[in-house]
């Protein structure tokens, strides 16, 4: 016998109810479905569960092909990441298809991306490459990308599309997978967002702080025209860019309202390895507000890209 003179809180009296008289957040009718081999595509997305990121990446993709119908904006914001994990080549795709209206990149973009289109490589070993001060230090990277900012000083272009001209006038080898020269070459809007010292071109001996900063701050403003496209079904899709990209998008959109514009009903998603704060406070959030739908992916940027580009491109039309 015990010697506390309290005793166990014991179940005897407690009350219950059926299973099958409760509120429950899942049932069968929710499950994900066997998908057969030799099935479509679509019918592959349609199996998926309905909970969820199930929901999430059909509600995604119906918003996206709603908003090319609509003529809306379509615009996809970028780290460096998607260009070092060989997705330049789906994302081309995309755009020659008609589904990504402009791009947005940080300045790691532009440096990966001329690289893969002149030496058919890019990122370096930067824990190897540091030791000994070498890291950053390729010629051609800095001479050709701040000869190009040199040239968006000139021509008063925004530091997007100078490198885009830049590059789609070369003969580089591996030109057909560049994101700028393609983009240049299709008429879509490329805008670069740079903070200054984050880049290694910033520190070639060639660099101008007066042209770097003028050309991305042109860009910052034709940013802003392109997300007063979002109005009314646009979208706007952050891919790796922890930091400088949703800051730029919550700074874009509140100069768009503040101009008098018009800026609501439209959707945002972001996909990283992460869950991080500012992508999910100033991209799904802060600008929508119950105005629109905001989605955030947790997955690798190399499986579901490639997912999401194969989904947009066998989507039934919403109408």
């Amino acid at each position: 016998m015990s010697k506390y003179d309290v005793d166990p809180l014991f179940p005897t009296e407690l009350k219950t109810y059926s299973l099958k008289d409760r509120a429950s957040k899942v049932d069968v009718d929710q499950f994900a479905c066997a998908w057969d081999v030799g099935g479509s595509f679509p019918d592959f997305i349609d199996s998926l569960p309905r909970i969820l990121g199930g929901n999430d990446l059909r509600s995604l993709i119906q918003a996206w092909a709603a908003a090319r119908e609509k003529k809306r904006g379509m615009i996809l914001g970028m780290g460096a990441h998607p260009i070092k994990l060989g997705l330049n080549p789906v994302i081309i795709d995309l755009m020659q298809r008609g589904w990504i209206s402009a791009l947005a990149l940080n300045g790691a973009g532009i440096i990966h991306d001329f690289e893969v289109a002149y030496a058919g490589a890019t990122s370096e070993d930067v824990a190897e490459q540091i030791r000994g001060g070498e890291f950053g230090m390729a010629r051609e990277t800095g001479e050709l990308l701040n000869g190009a900012m040199e040239s968006a000083h000139e021509l008063d272009l925004g530091l997007g599309e100078a490198v885009g001209r830049m590059m789609a006038g070369s003969d580089f080898p591996h030109l057909e997978l560049s994101l700028l020269a393609s983009a240049y070459r299709l008429g879509i809007p490329v805008t670069v967002h740079v903070a200054l010292g984050t880049d290694t071109i910033h520190f070639h001996p060639r660099v101008s702080g007066e042209a770097l900063g003028r050309a991305s701050l042109r860009d910052f403003f034709l940013f802003c025209r392109l997300v007063q496209d979002l109005d009314g079904g646009g979208i706007y899709m952050n891919v790796g860019s922890a930091v400088i990209l949703p800051e730029v998008f919550l700074k874009a959109v509140s100069y768009v309202r503040n101009r008098g514009f018009r800026l609501k009903d439209f959707s945002t998603a972001v996909c990283d390895f992460i869950r991080h704060y500012r992508p999910e406070q100033n991209v799904v959030l802060r600008p929508l507000q119950g105005e629109g739908r905001g989605y955030y992916f947790v997955s690798q940027h190399e499986i579901f890209i490639p997912l999401l580009a194969a989904a947009l491109k066998t989507a039934a039309p919403t109408g």
